[in-house]
């Protein structure tokens, strides 16, 4: 399956639907045995060829989005974010409402109308509506009731030198090589988990957990890059282009110290681009895998990722292409 299809399919935590369908499809073919749980996560099992190792490989499906709340007499669309969403990027920024994708614009009060002091802040979800053309409350509530699910309208596009903007390439990035990852056959046990709700608090992970039996859990993402304009290279997290991003620690996990050098050195026996995030920010599933019942080792192998949560993430391919190598080494040693 082709990363623009992963990433222009709609999926916000909660309502993995469409993206689940298409991974299970593309699954099946290529695994042993493949099942949703309780959860919605999609597990798809590899017998190795020996099984001297039982590995885990986890992405997760759900993207950042937005939920109707209500409207306003006069039809306006209330809502708030899924998932951490800066206010300052959705402003005039084309969405789809709800089942039907009605095509709506995120409106805020216009800059001739705004006083000194509104201009000094930042418009919260409050001060925000979404515009679909409705006259009234009750027309904007028939195709778009509250409890729809909001997402940007935005395409998958090459750009640049072998970069691509996309909304949702956080996390489809991870579900793509995870495909990728099925294709091969490995000495291992493979468990590839293609997990939900890792934007509203590691949710999917949790459960997934549990399936895991696995002496390694190696989670693949996307993260925050932190490289533009007047960053200092110090303070920099990470840099697309500079290949696939092994974390040592962030807010939800620290790396197993053991399992972090051997991914770095084989890394450099391989020849596979690669590099340390310099920063401990954000928090993915390892935090769910790394404390779930007796816990198991984790480490995070990220694609860096520019303007991360919004209509238009940027990233390399080359970094993609990183992040599925390492994996795949790791997966193929003795």
């Amino acid at each position: 399956m082709e990363l623009k299809t992963l990433c222009e399919l709609n999926g916000a935590s909660g309502n993995e639907g469409a993206v689940r369908k298409a991974i299970l499809e593309a699954a099946r073919p290529l695994c042993d045995h493949v099942r949703i749980d309780r959860m919605g996560n999609v597990i798809a099992y590899k017998k190795g060829r020996t099984g001297n190792r039982r590995l885990m490989f986890s992405a997760h499906m759900d993207e950042v989005g937005f939920i109707i709340l209500d409207a306003t007499d006069d039809g306006l669309l209330q809502f708030r974010s899924v998932g951490g969403i800066d206010p300052r990027v959705i402003v005039s920024k084309y969405v789809l409402v709800g089942e039907k994708q009605v095509k709506g614009v995120i409106g805020a009060l216009a800059i001739h109308l705004q006083s000194a002091e509104d201009r000094k802040r930042v418009l919260g979800y409050d001060s925000l509506y979404i515009d679909i053309g409705a006259k009234t409350k009750d027309e904007a509530l028939a195709d778009c009731p509250p409890g729809s699910y909001v997402y940007f309208d935005s395409s998958y596009q090459p750009f640049g030198d072998g970069c691509v903007v996309s909304k949702a390439l956080d996390d489809r990035v991870g579900c793509y090589n995870l495909l990728r990852l099925l294709e091969n056959s490995y000495d291992a046990d493979v468990t590839c988990a293609f997990v939900t709700q890792e934007e509203v608090g590691l949710r999917g992970a949790h459960g997934a957990a549990f399936d895991a039996g696995a002496d390694a859990v190696i989670v693949l993402e996307g993260t925050t890059a932190g490289d533009m304009g007047d960053v200092e290279k110090v303070r920099r997290v990470c840099e697309p282009g500079k290949g696939v991003t092994v974390s040592f620690m962030d807010n939800a996990s620290i790396a197993n110290r053991e399992l972090y050098r051997e991914l770095l050195a084989l890394a450099e026996e391989k020849g596979i681009a690669a590099q340390v995030k310099r920063a401990s920010t954000g928090g993915n599933d390892a935090g769910a895998y790394q404390r779930t019942q007796q816990g198991v080792r984790t480490c995070v192998l990220s694609v860096p990722c520019r303007y991360i949560h919004g209509p238009s993430s940027v990233v390399k391919l080359s970094d993609v292409e990183a992040q599925y190598q390492l994996a795949r080494a790791f997966a193929e040693q003795a």
